[in-house]
């Protein structure tokens, strides 16, 4: 129930007709909003006509058909590769140990750097080999010297014995000694050989050429052969090892590849190792063996690489990827990797241009990537045309305009070549 309202001065005491209209219990209100409603859908639709009537054809077709650019698959033949996680060894290790036991009285090499096989590295204070080789010394003249005595004694009683002037037994017993005299000499040198190599090992030496660590040990510490710690360690890095772990199922393509003549084994396949952010060293590998053993729970398998590093980029201990050849795949359909997105649950899909122009949306299967690009094994065909930019404003259906897509390297030198024109 509307409330009276009078439009008319107090000291009238009657309302017109334009009072009733206002007032009226209904009956007169609703065709005056009526009227006030389809006046205000008039001026809507003007507005809405003066803003079209501002643009172009091209700018209201844009809003109804969004553009995209596309990629239009062919077979393509393609070495397959695939990326797996490794870490360096060195070809050689060696932990340096005293052999004998001392006190350390010199370093004689620098730390980190490189040294050859047979290089000192430590002195161990030599003074009681020294005394242990001039003792064992000693003892082999006192034996040589039994040895003239003996041998003296033993003639002599050969020819009394031959003139009956003695027993045979003398004789016996002087030959005997003899003997005993001449193996006496014998174990007095092996005695001072086993002297001198004490005294040898006192001058700790390298026994590979390669770089050497960090010194674990300083002058005046007390060192023997059972130490559980080495003194040092030296790594012969100039070629080192790249051990990765690759499924067995993987190496099985590989043989394949290899009996179909893809690969060449006789000459070690060959490996690429990339770095930090993909960025592949200069150095080339190749794979030397792979494991006889497959892990129980993971089903992988070691492949050895073998590396030449020169320049010592590659350390011992470093994880990197190796780039490992699975073989040749026939008829393999590429496509961009921004291409191929991926739901919530992990399944990969991609939007097609169908021959109509319109939009549709494919559930896809990818098996690995060359460089920049995915293999897809199911869910497209050759011929078709894959949608690379515009994926965010497509629907199932949706009738779109497409156009040849380019790689940011060949968009970027178009643009630079198209500026230069023009600043011409």
């Amino acid at each position: 129930m509307l409330h009276r309202i009078s439009t008319v001065p107090p000291s009238k005491p009657h309302a017109g007709a334009a009072d009733f209209a206002i007032h009226d219990s209904g009956r007169a209100c609703g065709p005056v909003l009526l009227m006030k409603t389809n006046r205000i859908q008039t001026a809507v639709w003007a507005v809405l006509a003066v803003m079209l009537a501002g643009c172009t054809k091209e700018e209201v077709a844009s809003v109804a058909v969004p553009e995209v650019t596309v990629v239009s698959l062919s077979p393509a033949t393609v070495q397959r590769d695939d990326e797996l996680p490794g870490r360096v060894a060195a070809v050689r290790t060696a932990q340096i140990r005293a052999q004998v036991g001392g006190i350390v009285q010199r370093r004689l090499f620098a730390q980190g750097a490189e040294v050859e096989a047979g290089t000192p590295l430590f002195q161990i204070d030599p003074a009681a080999f020294q005394a242990e080789v001039d003792s064992a010394r000693a003892l082999l003249q006192r034996s040589e010297a039994a040895v003239v005595r003996t041998q003296v004694q033993s003639a002599r009683l050969g020819s009394l014995a031959a003139a009956q002037a003695v027993s045979q037994q003398a004789r016996d017993d002087a030959h005997a000694e003899h003997q005993q005299a001449v193996a006496d000499v014998a174990q007095a040198r092996a005695t001072l050989a086993r002297r001198q190599l004490d005294l040898r090992y006192a001058t700790v030496a390298s026994p590979i050429a390669g770089r050497i660590d960090e010194a674990l040990v300083t002058e005046g510490a007390l060192v023997t052969a059972s130490d559980a710690t080495p003194m040092a360690v030296v790594q012969q890095v100039d070629q080192v090892y790249v051990d990765v772990r690759q499924p067995a199922s993987m190496l099985e393509g590989i043989q394949r590849a290899v009996v179909a003549g893809q690969l060449d084994a006789a000459k070690g396949l060959p490996v690429t190792l990339l770095g930090t952010g993909g960025t592949p060293y200069a150095e080339q590998g190749r794979m030397l063996f792979s494991g006889i053993n497959v892990d129980a729970e993971t089903g992988d398998i070691v492949l050895r690489i073998v590396v030449d590093n020169p320049a010592r980029r590659l350390l011992p201990g470093m994880f990197v990827r190796a780039r490992v050849p699975r073989g040749v795949q026939v008829g393999a359909l590429l496509v961009p990797q921004q291409s191929v997105l991926r739901s919530t649950g992990g399944q990969s899909y991609a939007w097609v241009v169908g021959k109509e122009g319109k939009a549709v949306i494919r559930t896809i299967e990818v098996d690995g990537q060359v460089g920049r690009q995915y293999v897809v094994s199911h869910g497209l065909q050759a011929g078709e045309r894959v949608v690379v930019e515009g994926q965010d404003r497509l629907q199932e259906g949706m009738a779109v305009t497409a156009r040849p897509w380019q790689p940011a390297a060949v968009a970027t030198t178009t643009a630079t070549a198209a500026k230069a024109v023009g600043s011409r």
